[in-house]
């Protein structure tokens, strides 16, 4: 149909294109990024993608670009080798280091006092993660296999949203201290790999 028609062929390449272009949007192929923008975000990049090879309980690397697309200059990405219906505590474990590989990275070559903004969403991402294992899925000895809904929305006809509190001040601590806790092993992971595999990571 392709040749009757003179238009190419959707393969893979166009798929995986159209795929990257609704989760992540539009290459910004154009932007006009300096040579030291570049520069951290390869190693910014570098530093995520290291950790994803080097950890044993990650999906396999797909792919890694320093060409923006949408707000990221940069994007690492792994995929699954079948389809996956659940993700065990030691994944998230090791998806909460590979998070913070980039800025480990980036710290370990430029300083902790030349990091960027670029792992701003990198740590939004790890908060959301830590907070459900803790939370959601009774990942915390600590708490138990007890569901928190701290600040639950509920929506009332013709109201304002408003905020309801599930969970004692005490308990909210702890939860605090929990997610605080599971983001620290992850940043101590990733620095753990990195440092260990400067050159590689070179």
């Amino acid at each position: 149909l392709a040749a009757r028609t003179n238009r190419k062929a959707i393969g893979m390449l166009e798929l995986e294109e159209a795929r990257d272009k609704v989760r992540w949007g539009r290459e910004r192929r154009s932007m006009a990024m300096s040579d030291e923008d570049k520069r951290a975000t390869a190693w910014h990049e570098a530093g995520h993608a290291l950790v994803n090879v080097i950890l044993k309980h990650t999906h396999p690397l797909h792919k890694v670009t320093i060409i923006p697309r949408g707000r990221a200059l940069g994007l690492t990405r792994q995929l699954p080798e079948r389809d996956k219906y659940g993700l065990s505590k030691v994944e998230m474990e090791s998806r909460l280091a590979i998070l913070f590989g980039g800025r480990i990275a980036e710290e370990l070559i430029f300083g902790p006092e030349n990091v960027t903004t670029g792992a701003g969403g990198d740590i939004q991402q790890a908060t959301a993660l830590a907070r459900r294992m803790v939370t959601e899925f009774g990942m915390s000895e600590k708490l138990g296999r007890v569901r928190y809904n701290a600040n639950e929305q509920e929506v009332f006809l013709g109201h304002s949203v408003t905020q309801q509190q599930n969970v004692s001040e005490a308990t909210s601590e702890l939860i605090d201290g929990e997610v605080r806790r599971l983001i620290e092993e992850g940043e101590t992971a990733a620095r753990r790999v990195l440092t260990e595999q400067l050159d590689g990571l070179h």
